[in-house]
């Protein structure tokens, strides 16, 4: 499967928008390879997806947006080393040739870090690196590509080694407190990621640059409208649900980041981005991911706010007259995501890759994204940013979390990502 899809061809025609956030070649030229020569930053996106597919192929302790910025930002670096037009992230690579292939060098990155990630698919990997190679002349042009890629790809994992210090995060004590989160019914999770906010940012200062308010009190306004609402339209037999929010709540109920993935893999196609703007493009979204993701476990942890589920169940002993208790509620898809309700995952990574995707292309834009867990329905966008709102509100019609969760994971998607695109991977200056 690996070694077919190193081969595929990929191409879509190019919509007639300007577009932002572009290397100044691009103006000149579509593709800086052959017009048959497949995209490798795309190509290894595709890769990484399945594996991320693959049952049991990624540690439960280590979150997959770091597998996703470290094969994109090495890439980049690797691609960038040699091109040279915006600041690399991290790794400097001496004595560069301005003509090493940067095709050899995303794929030779790509390779190494998902080799060291994933040893189980060794001869996968090895499979369509050979194939990216053999579409490349050989020359010394293709060998320097070959060595930038290695040292780049080394330094990436070296940077993020520690990541993987504490292979058994604590487990979460619950106090038992209303408000507080518990292990929710009916198969009582382990809480997971407890350990993730301690893990350094990509590109955030520290994890709780971004840290969101607390979340609403339990005897206020917000939170019995919030609670009303779940109650009602996220309830496994909801009469209140529309028929088109059991299809958007199941739609999206997968693992979100491997959604805006294909997402940023149809922006780039429809407007045919060379290797460079691709490599930089990618990394810029795994970053804003990543440490999305990081940010939100911060809070998650901090807050510690119980679900919809246990809310709804004990809301007899929460202190506010104007919410009922239903001691038998369960929601859309039965069990609940084992972490913390606010903020909520979905619409900080959401809005963290949309803000991305609208900084370097503009908000506007037409395209249909599948569902991993929805075979053969297919949802239609004009926007990247109403994408992004529909998966955070789907997890309110799933009965996962509060609107406030995802007003909360909205915001601090935005900032992150708007943090990422402001500050990281930025044009060169000329030299004058």
């Amino acid at each position: 499967m690996f070694k077919a899809l190193a081969a595929v061809v990929l191409f879509c025609a190019s919509l007639p928008t300007h577009v932002m956030g572009l290397s100044a070649a691009t103006n000149d030229a579509v593709s800086a390879t052959s017009n048959d020569a497949p995209n490798q930053v795309i190509q290894w996106n595709k890769t990484l997806l399945v594996i991320l597919r693959t049952p049991h192929s990624q540690s439960a302790s280590l979150h997959p947006t770091r597998s996703f910025a470290m094969m994109h930002v090495a890439m980049y670096d690797a691609v960038d080393s040699i091109d040279g037009g915006h600041a690399l992230y991290r790794v400097a690579t001496p004595f560069v040739s301005p003509q090493a292939s940067k095709e050899a060098a995303a794929a030779t990155a790509a390779h190494d870090v998902l080799s060291t990630l994933y040893p189980s698919f060794q001869s996968q990997v090895d499979a369509q690196l050979q194939q990216a190679l053999s579409e490349i002349p050989v020359s010394k042009n293709k060998d320097d590509g070959i060595s930038i890629g290695k040292i780049v790809a080394a330094q990436i994992i070296a940077l993020r080694g520690h990541d993987a210090d504490d292979p058994t995060p604590a487990p979460y004590i619950p106090s038992g407190e209303p408000g507080n989160y518990q292990l929710t019914p009916p198969n009582f999770a382990p809480a997971q990621f407890t350990q993730w906010a301690k893990i350094a940012p990509w590109a955030l200062s520290k994890s709780s640059e971004f840290r969101p308010g607390a979340p609403p009190a339990l005897n206020g306004d917000e939170y019995t409208k919030a609670y009303s609402e779940v109650k009602s339209i996220g309830f496994i037999d909801s009469t209140t649900r529309t028929a088109d929010q059991t299809v958007i709540a199941k739609f999206w109920n997968g693992n979100i980041q491997d959604y805006w993935n294909e997402i940023t893999q149809t922006a780039a196609l429809s407007h045919q981005l060379n290797l460079t703007d691709s490599a930089r493009l990618f990394a810029l979204v795994n970053l804003s991911l990543a440490d999305s993701v990081i940010a939100f476990y911060d809070a998650k942890y901090v807050y510690q706010f119980w679900r919809p589920v246990t809310a709804i169940r004990e809301a007899a002993d929460d202190g506010n007259p104007n919410t009922d208790p239903d001691p038998n509620w369960l929601p859309l898809n039965t069990n609940t995501a084992p972490d913390p309700s606010y903020p909520g995952a979905h619409s900080a990574i959401s809005f963290a890759g949309a803000e991305v995707l609208r900084s370097f292309f503009g908000d506007q834009f037409d395209f249909s994204v599948t569902s991993e867990v929805l075979p053969g329905v297919v949802r239609d966008f004009h926007s990247f940013s109403a994408a992004a709102e529909e998966a955070g509100l789907s997890r309110i019609y799933a009965g996962q979390h509060f609107r406030s969760d995802h007003l909360a994971g909205k915001e601090l998607g935005g900032n992150v990502g708007t943090l990422v695109f402001k500050s990281l991977l930025l044009p060169r200056r000329p030299l004058i």
